[in-house]
């Protein structure tokens, strides 16, 4: 399975950002502006607190099973290998939602003598920090279900 990369992640923000702020320009010319719910920071802040929980129950119990600690639980690969590629699917879907907030919030910068629209920019403000903060987690996550390198560089299988 392929790494994460930063500026893949970067990247998905910065399209979702820029075609989120003018997807709120034009819907601003219209009359209205679709609201950032109040659920929005909070849904994706649990998702980051079960990605940490799920990367440091893995990490104790890897550390645990490395260390031949006696009663230690064993990792399933299949519920590691689950975990990471919800970790993943969470780091991509958060860069676009953080990206689709943080494009409209900026928007909304412009507008925040209105006191509705500012509540809508701060809601969307957090909806970013907590964006990042499932991205934080499921990089570590990854870092967590990392196999160790394979001492063998040169690519030959051993003899049989």
């Amino acid at each position: 399975m392929k790494q994460l990369r930063i500026r893949t992640l970067a990247g998905l923000f910065l399209v979702a950002g820029v075609l989120s702020w003018a997807g709120a320009r034009l819907w601003n010319s219209v009359g209205t502006l679709p609201s950032v719910p109040l659920a929005a920071p909070i849904v994706l802040a649990v998702i980051a607190v079960v990605l940490l929980a799920t990367a440091l129950s893995l990490r104790a119990r890897l550390r645990a099973q490395r260390e031949r600690r006696p009663g230690a639980k064993g990792v399933d690969p299949m519920m590691a290998a689950r975990a990471l590629v919800f970790g993943q699917a969470s780091a991509l879907v958060a860069a676009l939602v953080a990206g689709m907030y943080g494009g409209t919030g900026a928007f909304l910068l412009e507008q925040l003598d209105i006191p509705a629209r500012r509540d809508q920019a701060i809601y969307a403000g957090f909806s970013v920090v907590a964006g990042a903060a499932v991205i934080a987690a499921a990089i570590f996550l990854e870092r967590v279900c990392k196999l160790p390198e394979d001492d063998d560089t040169e690519g030959t299988a051993p003899a049989a």
